[in-house]
């Protein structure tokens, strides 16, 4: 009789460690799969760059600096997110991402700056376009972001609760970063004057 409860109770907890184990599983592969969406708008994005600059760089000749900074800083971002994309779990890649994507927001920030000094290439047609297509790129890229914090709160909630926090760390299931902005002025609302 003994034997039978024995084996009762490890069956039960082997049942338990393995749908703990598959819901961990479960909730990594959503961030993963919320950081593969985020992927595709900023490659999106970076692909809308190169055309960006290339339209600019018909009207601002003598901007060469901040044309070449933009380019430079979207292949570092590119280069972050890539890295980042193989683990999205890793805290390291995913503050490279946040850094890269930093930078390449004050220099297209700067950029955008430049084109208000130049009434022609504002009103230019092509340059219209890809503002507007960027700027919509933009906005997927935040519902992305979005999208990902909330897998990774999942996630670590999931892998901190009880009596999942008594395996996650066994089964190599770390806490996952938040992709969030590094810059405070990022996190103020934009001051528009007419």
């Amino acid at each position: 009789m003994g034997g039978i409860v024995f084996l009762v109770v490890f069956v039960v907890l082997v049942l338990l460690v393995v749908g703990i184990y598959n819901r961990l599983v479960g909730l990594r592969n959503r961030f993963k799969n919320s950081f593969a969406q985020i992927d595709v708008q900023l490659k999106r994005r970076y692909d809308l760059i190169p055309n960006l600059v290339a339209v600019a760089k018909e009207y601002i000749k003598h901007e060469r600096e901040t044309l070449e900074a933009v380019i430079g800083a979207r292949n570092q971002a590119s280069g972050a997110v890539q890295q980042a994309a193989a683990d999205p779990g890793n805290a390291a890649a995913i503050q490279g991402v946040i850094a890269a994507e930093g930078a390449l927001s004050a220099t297209l920030g700067r950029l955008f700056a430049l084109v208000e000094n130049y009434p022609d290439l504002k009103a230019n047609q092509n340059m219209m376009q890809l503002s507007e297509e960027l700027s919509s790129t933009e906005n997927r890229i935040a519902f992305a972001r979005q999208a990902f914090n909330d897998a990774v709160m999942t996630y670590n909630t999931g892998r901190e609760l009880f009596p999942a926090v008594l395996f996650a760390g066994i089964f190599g299931f770390l806490p996952a970063q938040f992709l969030e902005l590094e810059e405070k002025n990022e996190r103020e609302a934009p001051k528009v004057a007419f």
